[in-house]
C-alpha cells in the first residue's frame, strides 16, 4: 500500500498542520524552528521500524501553550486523548488479492480503496475508515466456511486425505471465527485486523543523532542489547554486523579467525560499492573493519574486552583513519547505509524519514545525495525528507515540494488569530513567507543560473518553442523596421503551466526584478492565472493570454497564426499531409491536432510535440516568411506593444 495524505495535530509546534499529499519522494521544506522534525517524528510514532519508539507522551509532546487546558478536560471527563497522526494510504493490487481470497470479491467498495489509519495520545493504532460491504464479505465467509478451502490450499489428492481433511478443518474453523467476531465488531475492523495491519509499511526515521561514531567495544555494546537500552549510534553498527552475516556472540567468541575476517571485509567491500558511485568528493576511499582485544589506553569505555573499529583507507594517500574522523556528511552518509541495508532485508515495506539529510555535506555532495535518493531509493521506497538547503530541491520536480512554516514565529505574527499559529504544511507557494521561500528561490536560482534564463525584466512563458515563435517573429518585424518585442526582456521558459505560479513567486519575491507572463489560456487555467495578480504576485496588467491577441475564449501560442500555415509547418516538420477539415472541431489548433494523432497515429512510434514545429519555423523563417500574412502578424504586433508598454521601465 501507498502513503497518500497525512495530517498531524496536537504535537509540539504543531496544533494542526492541515492535510497534505505525500507522494513517491516528498520534500519538507522550511527555516529553523518551522516545525519540520516535529513533522517526521509524529509521523514516524504512527507505526515505527522500532516499536519501542511508538508512544506519544503528553508532558512532552502536547503544545505546552495549551497543555494545561488539555490536562484538565482528560481529568474533568470531557474529551477524550486527542489525536496525533491520521494517514491515509492507497491498496495496491496485492492488498487487494489478500483481502478478497479470504473475503471475497466485491467486499471492498471503492474502485481506489484507502485506508485511514489514527494514532495519538491513547498509543493505539486506530482504523478510521476502510470502505468494505459487510453483506458480501459474510455472505462469502458463509458459503465458504464448511468444506472449501482457500484460494491456492492444496487439494485432498494432492497432499493425501487427512492432511487434506485437516487443513479443511481448519480454514472452516477460521472463517467460523471470522463470521463470530464479525457478530461482534465492525466488519472493516475484521478485514483490517484479518489482513491489512501487517500489510501497513514501517516508518524508519533517521538523523545525524544515529550516526555512528566509528568504533565501539563489543561488550558494552552486546550488554545494552541484552538490556533494551541501545543508543541511537548502536543501530547502524548493528547494521554494518548484519551485515558482515554475523552476530555479536560470533565475534565476541569466534571459532575460526578467517572466516570471521572474510566476513568483515565482505562487509566493508559491501558498503564501499555502495557508497563511492554517490560519493563524488572522494573516489578513493574504501571501507574497512577490524575487530580485536582492547589495550590499556584505548579510549573510554573500550578499554577492555573485544573492540569494533571501522576505517576509511585512502588509496590515494594510502593511509587509513578512523570512521569518526572523518567529514560529518561521510560519516551520516555512510551510517545510514548501514542500517538502512540491514532494515531492507528484513522488510522491504518501509517508508523512510530523513531529517535534513545533507545537513553536513558540501553543496556538490548535496546533489549526489538527491541522485542516490532517485536512483538507489525511490524504486523500493516512499521517502519524506526535510532540508532547508536549496541544493536538496530538486529543480525538475518542485512538485515534490512542501513548504513548512509557522507564522507564529514571524516578526508580525501577534495579531494573527490562534488557528493560524502553529507549524502547517503547504503546497502552494502564492501562502508562502519570503524565509518560506528561500530555499525554492535558491533550488531555482541555481538552475536558472546553468541556463541563464533570467534578467533585470524577465518575461514567463510556458516553454521554449513560445521562446522560439517569439523570438523569431520580433526579429522578422524589426528587419522592417517595426517594434519587435523589446531586447530588454529576457524570456524565461518554464516547462508548463503549471510551473508558472512557482516560477513567478520566486522569481518576483526578489528584489528589482521585472516580471511578466504571456501564456496559453485554457478555461481549467482560469483560477491559476487569475491568483497571479489576486495573490499580489503580479499586477493584473503584467498577466497576458495568446487568447487576448487572437480574440478568442481559448488560445496557445499556435493559435496566433492561421490554421493553415500552422497545418504547414506540421507536415513538413512531420511528412504529413493534414488539412483543415481532417481536424476535429474545437478552440485551439494543438489540442485538434492532439485529438487527430490518438486516432491516426505517426508511423514509428513517433509522437507529435509543439516544439519541432517552432524549430522548423525558426530555422525556416526565410521560405516561410512571404506566407506570414499582415493578421497574423498583427498578433505579435499587438502583444508586443503590450508588453513592452506595460512593462518595461520607461527610463
Amino acid at each position: 500500500m501507498k502513503l497518500t495524505k497525512v495530517r498531524i495535530t496536537n504535537f509540539q509546534s504543531i496544533q494542526d498542520s492541515t492535510e497534505f499529499e505525500i507522494g513517491d519522494v516528498t520534500c519538507l521544506v522550511g527555516k529553523n524552528e518551522s516545525g519540520k522534525t516535529a513533522l517526521l517524528k509524529a509521523l514516524y510514532r504512527l507505526n515505527p521500524v522500532n516499536e519501542a519508539d511508538g508512544d506519544f507522551g503528553v508532558t512532552y509532546d502536547y503544545p505546552r501553550q495549551i497543555l494545561i487546558d488539555y490536562e484538565e478536560e482528560i481529568e474533568s471527563g470531557q474529551r477524550n486523548p486527542a489525536q496525533v497522526v491520521q494517514a491515509t494510504y492507497v491498496l495496491n493490487s496485492d492488498d487487494t488479492a489478500a483481502v478478497e481470497e479470504l473475503f471475497g470479491r466485491g467486499c471492498l467498495i471503492d474502485d481506489e480503496p484507502t485506508l485511514v489509519l489514527t494514532k495519538g495520545y491513547s498509543n493505539s493504532l486506530t482504523l478510521k475508515h476502510l470502505s468494505v460491504n459487510r453483506d458480501a464479505a459474510i455472505k462469502h465467509l458463509t458459503n465458504n466456511s464448511d468444506s472449501i478451502p482457500l484460494s491456492g490450499e492444496p487439494t485432498v489428492g494432492e497432499v493425501g486425505a487427512d492432511q487434506g481433511v485437516a487443513e479443511q478443518t481448519e480454514t472452516s474453523e477460521k472463517r467460523t471465527a471470522i463470521l463470530q467476531s464479525i457478530s461482534d465488531s465492525n466488519v472493516s475492523q475484521v478485514v483490517f485486523e484479518q489482513i491489512l495491519q501487517d500489510r501497513v509499511p514501517k516508518f524508519l526515521y533517521f538523523d545525524e543523532y544515529y550516526q555512528m561514531k566509528g568504533q565501539d567495544n563489543l561488550d558494552a555494546l552486546n550488554q545494552r542489547v541484552a538490556n533494551d537500552t541501545l543508543e541511537n549510534s548502536d543501530h547502524p553498527l548493528l547494521g554494518l554486523i548484519g551485515l558482515a552475516r554475523l552476530n555479536l556472540n560470533q565475534i565476541l567468541n569466534p571459532r575460526r579467525t578467517e572466516t570471521l575476517i572474510a566476513q568483515l571485509e565482505g562487509a566493508g567491500n559491501f558498503l564501499t560499492r555502495s557508497v563511492l558511485p554517490y560519493w563524488s568528493q572522494n573516489q578513493h576511499l574504501r571501507m574497512e573493519f577490524d575487530i580485536r582485544q582492547a589495550q590499556r589506553e584505548d579510549p573510554p569505555g573500550m578499554t577492555s574486552g573485544t573492540n569494533i573499529w571501522a576505517r576509511v583507507k585512502d588509496t590515494k594517500h594510502d593511509v587509513t583513519t578512523t570512521l569518526g574522523t572523518r567529514s560529518r556528511g561521510f560519516v551520516w552518509f555512510f551510517s545510514f547505509l548501514a542500517w538502512y541495508q540491514k532494515l531492507r532485508k528484513e522488510n522491504d515495506n518501509l517508508i523512510l524519514l530523513l531529517d535534513e539529510p545533507g545537513l553536513s555535506l558540501h553543496a556538490k555532495a548535496q546533489g549526489d545525495l538527491l541522485h542516490y535518493f532517485e536512483k538507489e531509493l525511490k524504486p523500493h521506497h516512499q521517502l519524506v525528507y526535510t532540508t532547508h538547503s536549496p541544493f536538496m530541491v530538486d529543480p525538475a520536480h518542485f512538485d515534490r515540494v512542501r513548504i513548512v512554516q509557522d507564522l507564529g514565529i514571524e516578526p508580525d505574527s501577534e495579531d494573527l488569530p490562534q488557528e493560524q499559529l502553529g507549524t502547517k504544511v503547504i503546497s502552494d507557494v502564492l501562502e508562502a513567507t519570503p524565509d518560506s521561500l528561500f530555499p525554492l528561490q535558491g533550488a531555482l536560482g541555481y538552475e536558472i543560473h546553468q541556463t541563464l534564463f533570467i534578467g533585470p525584466n524577465n518575461l514567463i512563458v510556458e516553454g521554449v518553442s513560445d521562446l522560439l515563435y517569439l523570438q523569431t517573429i520580433s526579429a522578422l518585424l524589426q528587419e522592417k523596421g517595426e517594434q519587435g518585442l523589446s531586447s530588454d526582456w529576457t524570456i524565461t521558459p518554464v516547462g508548463g503551466s503549471d510551473k508558472v505560479p512557482t516560477f513567478v513567486a520566486l522569481i518576483g519575491a526578489q528584489n528589482n526584478l521585472n516580471v511578466a507572463v504571456l501564456i496559453d489560456y485554457q478555461k481549467r487555467d482560469e483560477q491559476r492565472i487569475e491568483n497571479l495578480y489576486k495573490k499580489k504576485l503580479l499586477e493584473a496588467k503584467r498577466v497576458f493570454t495568446y487568447a487576448k491577441f487572437v480574440s478568442a475564449n481559448e488560445a496557445d501560442i499556435e493559435d496566433m497564426f492561421d490554421t493553415d500555415f500552422y497545418l504547414k509547418l506540421v507536415n513538413l516538420e512531420f511528412n504529413q499531409s493534414i488539412s483543415s477539415s481532417d481536424l476535429p472541431q474545437g478552440n485551439r489548433i494543438v489540442r485538434r491536432l492532439e485529438q487527430h494523432f490518438q486516432e491516426n497515429p505517426l508511423p514509428n512510434g513517433e509522437k507529435f510535440n509543439h516544439y519541432r514545429p517552432a524549430r522548423y519555423f525558426s530555422e525556416n523563417i526565410k521560405s516561410l516568411e512571404s506566407e506570414l500574412t499582415e493578421p497574423q502578424l498583427d498578433c505579435f504586433r499587438k502583444a508586443f506593444e503590450a508588453l513592452n508598454k506595460e512593462c518595461i521601465p520607461q527610463h
